[in-house]
């Protein structure tokens, strides 16, 4: 193991925000260097690939100015690694921790490696109690659990940024009786942002109620930085949760801008491309992201991640999503369809699914009729939806009054129960429209 930094003027090549530095010995992937410009200035880098003795580094800013011949690289023999403490809330940074909101960064009580450290399953502690998003789609149907995975299926279009915004500013954390906890807190990662897209963010941000912590990289900033941005704040998250107890709900939009600059990662390092050109090992990168979530036996806090998923072409089955349903624990599908006739949020609730919903709901966490009413709001919904198709061979005039009920029930749920342009609704509201439109339709029981 190296105990000092070495100091290289071997660099080969410059290729936009790539190094080649040649006759390197002791190196290993993932290094931090520093790269000292001609005029003395230093920026980091990260090590990419590494062949024999010759190492390519990937930039975290910009190589203009750099030259072959005058340019010096130290290698650190360290990883990258986050600065912790609370002071971490209310503030917003880049995807290299650097502050973006006008203020000098906090003084750390602790630091860790933003690869995080893996749980061991047998440590794991069951995923239950309720997280809120003020969604009646989410909230009633799909419910999001302390400590789960639940991602949300997007496509170009579509209002996920919207969707986002508003569970920035409504989530919070309903506890169970006899239980308290040490707070919540949000972590927001925004991954490739255009411009258009950060100014909207920075107005959602400003409007958060929750203590909060955001990570911003923009589209033309270094592509190792879009993977690094996701890790830091994950560590954030890992502190504020398994080290002073809160509830910590991690957002990240979006995971499509994630696996793209993984590709172009793995491109730049000349790997042999796997499924549409990602590489093989995307699966292992984002479990590594997505495991981080969860709750520790013996200790209180919780991480709940709440990822945005954007399907390239409206494809399910492409490999991001495709991969993503594999690890994580259901998914929240958003409607092209719903979104075309105007209603807010388009969440087709068929092909939506929380696994682990029952362990949120019931008596003493939501109520005690949750399970029923969702079953029913389900099944008569599903009924409606399936007769849609037999009205466009018979005609409305050819089906039965029980069918045309059903027809009326379909329709009344997406544009009552699925359309929010009031604003969020508390989970006994959702109960309650579930129950009241069940009531007029006579589907109150089974």
């Amino acid at each position: 193991m190296r105990l000092a930094e070495h100091v290289y003027s071997t660099v080969s090549a410059i290729r936009s925000q790539l190094l080649l530095v040649e006759k390197v010995a002791e190196v290993r992937m993932g290094e931090i260097v520093r790269v000292r410009r001609p005029d003395g200035r230093e920026i980091e880098g990260e090590v990419l690939l590494v062949s024999g003795e010759t190492v390519l580094v990937q930039l975290f800013g910009e190589s203009r100015g750099l030259d072959i011949s005058a340019t010096a690289v130290i290698f650190t023999d360290s990883v990258k690694q986050a600065p912790l403490a609370e002071t971490v809330l209310h503030r917003m940074f880049d995807g290299s921790f650097r502050p973006i909101d006008g203020l000098p960064l906090f003084v750390p009580e602790a630091w860790a490696p933003i690869t995080g450290h893996p749980i061991n399953p047998s440590s794991r502690a069951r995923p239950q109690e309720f997280i809120e998003t003020g969604f009646a789609t989410i909230d009633g149907l799909n419910t999001l659990v302390k400590g789960q995975k639940l991602p949300i299926f997007s496509c170009a279009g579509l209002p996920a940024r919207e969707m986002v915004a508003a569970i920035l500013k409504n989530a919070r954390v309903i506890e169970a009786k006899g239980e308290s906890g040490g707070g919540f807190a949000l972590v927001f990662v925004a991954l490739g942002l255009t411009y258009h897209e950060y100014a909207f963010y920075l107005d959602a941000i400003r409007a958060m109620r929750s203590d909060y912590a955001a990570f911003v990289n923009l589209a033309d900033d270094p592509v190792v930085e879009r993977l690094m941005a996701p890790r830091f704040g994950l560590t954030v998250a890992e502190y504020l949760a398994f080290e002073k107890g809160r509830d910590v709900l991690v957002v990240i939009t979006d995971m499509t801008n994630y696996c793209d600059a993984l590709r172009e990662v793995a491109t730049a390092r000349e790997e042999l491309p796997g499924r549409r050109g990602y590489p093989g090992y995307m699966y292992s990168e984002l479990a590594s992201l997505y495991e981080r979530a969860g709750r520790i036996k013996g200790r209180p806090g919780s991480i709940t991640m709440l990822p945005v998923v954007t399907m390239p072409e409206d494809d399910i089955t492409h490999p991001i999503p495709d991969l993503t349903g594999y690890i994580t624990e259901g998914q929240i599908v958003l409607s092209r369809e719903l979104h075309q006739r105007g209603i807010f949020p388009p969440v087709d609730v068929l092909p939506s699914l929380s696994r682990l919903m029952q362990q949120g709901i019931g008596p003493g966490r939501t109520r005690a009729d949750h399970r029923a009413i969702a079953n029913l709001l389900y099944r008569h919904y599903a009924r409606g939806r399936d007769l849609r198709n037999l009205e466009v061979i018979v005609g409305r005039d050819g089906m039965s009054e029980a069918d045309r009920g059903h027809l009326d029930f379909a329709k009344a749920f997406e544009e009552e129960f699925v359309q929010q342009t009031g604003g969020r609704r508390t989970v006994g509201q959702t109960l309650d429209a579930g129950l009241a439109l069940l009531r007029r339709f006579g589907f109150d029981s089974p």
